[in-house]
């Protein structure tokens, strides 16, 4: 049963409590009379940020109340990676920002994405042959396109695709666009279906990238969108995957506007903060239901 809450006197924020039926019972000054009169036995202490430094006086008095204290930290103000709570030698620790992949966890995911690489490698054997002999027949250049990204923990990677656009100068942080010139006949079939996708199962095998992760940004567009999205470059606490939780929440293909870049790494902290071995098997299950949608070209 909540009885109320009490309010820092020396608040001059302008702050207004919205807990309905919850009444304001005082100031922290009446603290104590008001423990007495309403014969309180529990106290939360959820002071703003900005007020921590009285924590320590308000709980010297409560500690003469024969009451439990419980200190709830103001920490969901700031952008959180995975929380948790872990204790080291008796002092709680609270974990604001933390890969969530670490021992056994790590070790579990990495077999797990490696073995159906391989096995993905062997049974598409033949599609990868056929698609290599098509480019090569249809265009003049390379077989694959190579390009220097962002893996786990910023490292610089080079992820591999199956060439899908013509042979072209370099367009910095220009992204493939509907109907555009530089795509190929057999570039706009492969990048419909993904299929330009599948030599990064080699990224998995070399563990470079992972079958679900963030999806990995070139160099150019991280240097650019970092600028303009808080906490963007988080997104590497993970290996980046083949595919993810925001390609299969709609956010495949281009990105236009800061807005859609940035919903897209909001599925990529929710990906983070919510890993498991089972989030991974329904993403891979859902990309294989979403490759003929219309976002990709």
């Amino acid at each position: 049963h909540v009885v109320g809450v009490v309010r820092d006197d020396n608040d001059n924020t302008g702050d207004k409590w919205t807990l309905e039926s919850v009444p304001v019972l005082g100031d922290i000054k009446d603290l104590s009379w008001i423990i007495n009169r309403h014969k309180i036995k529990k106290v939360y202490i959820a002071l703003s940020m900005n007020h921590v430094q009285a924590l320590s006086s308000i709980n010297l008095l409560l500690l003469n109340k024969n009451i439990d204290v419980i200190w709830a930290p103001d920490i969901f103000g700031l952008t959180l990676l995975n929380l948790n709570v872990k204790e080291i030698a008796g002092v709680p620790l609270i974990s604001l920002s933390e890969s969530p992949l670490g021992g056994f966890q790590a070790l579990a995911k990495e077999v797990i994405d490696r073995s159906i690489a391989f096995l993905a490698v062997v049974i598409l054997s033949p599609l990868l042959l056929t698609v290599a002999i098509l480019i090569k027949l249809t265009s003049r250049g390379p077989i694959f396109f190579h390009q220097k990204r962002h893996g786990w923990e910023g490292k610089v990677i080079t992820v591999w695709k199956f060439r899908s656009m013509y042979l072209h100068k370099n367009d910095g942080c220009k992204q493939a666009t509907r109907n555009d010139p530089r795509v190929t006949p057999i570039g706009r079939f492969i990048r419909k279906t993904s299929i330009d996708e599948l030599p990064q199962l080699f990224n998995v095998l070399n563990g470079s990238m992972a079958l679900v992760g963030p999806r990995p940004h070139s160099v150019e567009h991280n240097h650019y969108f970092h600028k303009k999205i808080e906490a963007y470059l988080a997104r590497h606490r993970i290996k980046p995957g083949i595919t993810g939780l925001a390609q299969t929440n709609g956010c495949r293909g281009e990105t236009r506007t800061i807005a859609q870049m940035q919903k897209r790494v909001n599925y990529d902290f929710a990906y983070i903060n919510n890993w498991s071995i089972w989030l991974d098997i329904k993403i891979l299950l859902k990309t294989v239901l979403i490759i003929f949608t219309d976002d990709a070209y």
